[in-house]
């Protein structure tokens, strides 16, 4: 990734103030917390969804259950002759008694999230399926639309947005990377 021009989009600042305002977003779609659920999806929508729950809890005083869904083997993009590396899934509520809010860094083609969809699905059905997305950057190739949605950065194809968090690369930042001059 050495080289390539990177336009920083979003600060640290300007992050929290994003993360908190979809979490009040949250709150205000959902008057009793306890009956939700987020679920991050691995890697960056683990410690976004742990933030907003956070969040929520503050506001409202109700902690929502908290989750993470591996979707390694539910893609539609892996070569046929690879071996996807499979991390931890961790719903540690009845899938099927909360309505979920899956939450991801960056909604691009949609089909991140169809595969969450699918490994929530081994889980149960649940009541009622949101998506919570820090950045939607355009370009769907599925029919999926964010719920809640922190920053809308249109983008081209060569263009790639790289969110950065603070439990993951030492500071929260949101960056526009273009590949094609890289």
């Amino acid at each position: 990734m050495t080289g390539e021009p990177v336009k920083q989009l979003v600060d640290a600042d300007q992050f929290r103030r994003t993360v908190a305002r979809i979490a009040h977003e949250i709150v205000e779609r959902h008057a009793d917390p306890a009956g939700v659920a987020l679920v991050g999806i691995r890697t960056r929508g683990v410690p976004l969804a742990a933030r907003l729950v956070e969040h929520i809890e503050r506001f409202t005083g109700i902690r929502p259950a908290l989750g993470s869904v591996d979707i390694a083997l539910y893609r539609d993009d892996v070569s046929s002759g690879a071996l996807p590396v499979v991390g931890e899934t961790d719903l540690p509520f009845p899938v099927s008694e909360r309505s979920i809010i899956l939450v991801d860094d960056v909604l691009y083609t949609g089909r991140t999230i169809r595969a969450a969809i699918d490994a929530l699905f081994d889980y149960g059905r649940p009541p009622l399926v949101q998506l919570a997305v820090l950045v939607d950057r355009g370009h769907r190739e599925l029919p999926i639309r964010p719920d809640f949605v922190g920053r809308n950065l249109p983008t081209s194809r060569n263009e790639r947005v790289r969110v950065r968090l603070a439990e993951i690369d030492g500071e929260d930042e949101i960056q526009l990377v273009n590949q094609e001059t890289a």
